[in-house]
This record gives C-alpha cells, structure tokens and sequence, in this order.
C-alpha cells in the first residue's frame, strides 16, 4: 500500500493493529454504507462509534430536534444545539463531521415512514435502528426483507438494554421475536431511562455493526438482553418462525401500510408528531406570513430547518415536508386540531 492508502489510515491505526481487523477489514469499513434512523439516545452513540471507526458513508435519519431533556443521555448533543433549536440529524452530523472530515456523513431531517423508507435505505448496507417506537422497527423489519439488507435492532428502557441483529432470509425476523406490534408499551417517558443503559447497549450495537461489515467475529445469534441493576448479561434464543408474518409469509404489512395523517406522542417530551397524507412541501416564509397577523399566534420563528410559533400553550415547529412536532400536549387529538387550524392549507 502507498503513501496515500496509509495516510488515509492513520487515523485508525489503533484499531487496524488489532490482529483481526487489519488494513484489508479496515478497508472494508470505509466502503461502506450505513443509515441509522434515529438520532436520539441509542442512535447518536451507534453514530458516534461508526464515524470514528471509518465507516465511510453515514446517513443519519430524524425527524425531531435536540431540547434540554436529551442531554442526560444523548452525548453528542449541547446546550448550544438546543438553544439554536437544531434538528437531531444536522446538529449529529455537523459534530460528527469535526470528528472525522474524511467520510461522508449525510443528515436527512425526515419522519421514516413508508411512504419514504425504501428510498432512504435502498442504498446502504446496513440499517442500525436508533428509534424509540415500535412501528419504526416492524417498518425497518420489512425494509430489510424486501431490499435484502441487514440491520441491527438497538432499545434501552429504564435500567434495560437489548440488542439483536438479523441478515434476510439467513434466520429469524423481528416478527419471529414479536409477531404483533404491542397494543401498550413503557416508554422512556413513562418509565424513565439511565444514560448509561444507553451507552452500554448502543456500543455493543456499534460493535456488531463494525463485525458484521468487516466479517469479524462471531455474530450474536440472538436478542441480547442487559440489566444494569441486576448486573445481568443474557443472550435469549431466536428460532425463526415458518409462521412468521414477515419472513415465512412474506407480508409488509407496516411497509405496506395506508398513508394518513399520523398523530403519534413522541418518548420523553409531552409532545405529539402530526405528519399529513402524502408528499408535502411546505413554503416556511409564506405560513409565518399568514401566522403572524393572528392575533391568538405568539412568537413566530423561521430558521433555515424549521418555523415555530406558540398558540393555546402549545410550541409547535413545523417543518418543510409538513410534519408538525406540537410540545406541550400529549393529547393526539389537541394536536390534529391544531395542525389543521394553523398549518394545513385554506
């Protein structure tokens, strides 16, 4: 290898004297193409970690922006960022890019949802999921199957972590784990979260991200379940299910799903996502134009992500593809009144 090939690597060469990776596995990781959806806890630490070991290509998926209650567990995030009220994916990549100027990172502020998920991963190869809600995942699940793309399953509740990876067509789904999408589940919002479950979890994720993409090691071969109060560590067996909606039967049905208005409380603010029918675009400038001559319409705000008002005690930022994030509510209903009273079209 010449000059240029071990320039290139010398910001990994801790890691490429570690016997089993090598220039040739490193190599690999800069070849790559990764997308996490979600930035937030788990996400931004899995992105952490696959900046900084090379991956070359990193596509940060998100659809909501950094607040003062993130800190606590998404350490990539400041004060600052929280203050300018950026979005999660510019202001992961615009920290993440100032750790590692030689890949490519690229932040998409977007809700994943199936009228945009295959598009948005048809081109990596590798899905890590950052999420915090579970259709997010059986919609990935389906991705997966349908494209034929890995990808890598990361939660973390309370004092609680899992992690499970699944190839296509090589052994179980999700669906095999969880058949039907739970009717209730805790949320960090209902039942809290340690940071450091999160950064546990999230780097084991990361690295079996790293082995899967360089054919490193041995795969976990199954749901990996941490307890950081219990002080336990378990791997619990996945048998593929021949039933299995997904993989034995071959249905999307999440990726499949009928477009809507979705109103959806997000995990760990009282807030609620209002995302309309369809593709939408949204002229900013002109909606703060025919919000501010409302008398009920305080404190309207354009930057260049997002225009934010307050109205009926509620802070509601609405971006350019005509998703509304409305703090101060989590009454899904409120929410869709309000999105159709001062954002949906007259």
């Amino acid at each position: 290898m010449g000059k240029e090939g071990s320039d290139r690597l010398a910001r990994y060469h801790r890691q490429v004297i570690f016997r089993e990776m090598g220039r040739e596995r490193q190599e690999k990781l800069l070849a790559a193409r990764v997308a996490v959806v979600g930035v937030g806890a788990t996400g931004s630490t899995i992105a952490n970690w696959l900046v900084r070991a090379g991956v070359g290509y990193v596509r940060l998926i998100d659809r909501d922006f950094v607040e003062l209650h993130n800190l606590h567990r998404q350490a990539i995030y400041d004060e600052e960022d929280v203050r300018e009220g950026l979005p999660k994916a510019v202001a992961a990549a615009r920290r993440l890019q100032r750790v590692n100027s030689d890949i490519t990172i690229e932040p998409v502020v977007a809700d994943f949802n199936p009228s945009n998920a295959e598009d948005l991963l048809r081109d990596v190869d590798l899905i890590m999921d950052g999420s915090d809600n579970f259709f997010t995942r059986y919609l990935i699940n389906d991705v997966s199957l349908k494209l034929n793309i890995p990808w890598i399953y990361t939660g973390a509740i309370a004092a609680y972590g899992s992690s499970a990876t699944f190839v296509p067509h090589e052994g179980p789904c999700f669906r095999c784990i969880f058949p039907e999408m739970p009717e209730h589940a805790d949320t960090c919002d209902t039942v809290g979260v340690l940071g450091p479950v999160v950064g546990v979890i999230a780097s084991y994720s990361a690295g079996e991200a790293i082995k899967l993409l360089t054919g490193m090691g041995v795969r976990n071969p199954g749901l990996v379940y941490f307890d950081l109060l219990a002080n336990s560590w378990d791997v619990l067996t996945v048998e593929k299910r021949p039933d299995c909606p997904a993989c034995g039967l071959g249905r999307y049905d999440f990726l499949h799903a009928e477009g809507g208005t979705w109103a959806t409380a997000l995990c760990g603010s009282n807030s609620v996502q209002v995302v309309p029918r369809g593709r939408v675009r949204v002229d900013l400038n002109a909606l703060a134009e025919r919000l501010r001559p409302l008398v009920e319409v305080e404190d309207v705000r354009v930057t260049p992500y997002l225009l934010r008002f307050r109205v009926d005690q509620c802070e509601i930022s609405v971006f350019d593809d005509g998703r509304a994030i409305i703090k101060g509510t989590a009454d899904t209903q409120k929410a869709q009144a309000l999105y159709a009273r001062y954002i949906s079209p007259t």
